[in-house]
């Protein structure tokens, strides 16, 4: 997956923020708590309020993450 993850990051600079927790990092223990992280890998696409709005658990299609991001940024995913 983190071919197909990095490519749509340079795909979408600008325009969609990508964040990468790192499940071994005590730190990130709260986090991955609130959003229910449970396994590698697991992507999750929140909006600009920070709420998840599309959440894919295992490998997923390149397809599947571009037209999520399209429907987020044509305004047409909301929470």
């Amino acid at each position: 997956m983190a071919p197909v993850v990095h490519g749509l990051e340079q795909q979408y600079a600008g325009r969609i923020t990508f964040a990468y927790l790192d499940v071994d990092d005590p730190d990130a223990t709260w986090l991955k708590e609130e959003l229910g992280y449970r396994t590698q890998p697991h992507l999750l696409l929140l909006d600009s309020e920070g709420s998840v709005v599309k959440e894919w658990v295992g490998v997923t299609s390149e397809n599947n993450l571009t037209v999520a991001f399209n429907a987020l940024l044509a305004g047409e995913i909301v929470h």
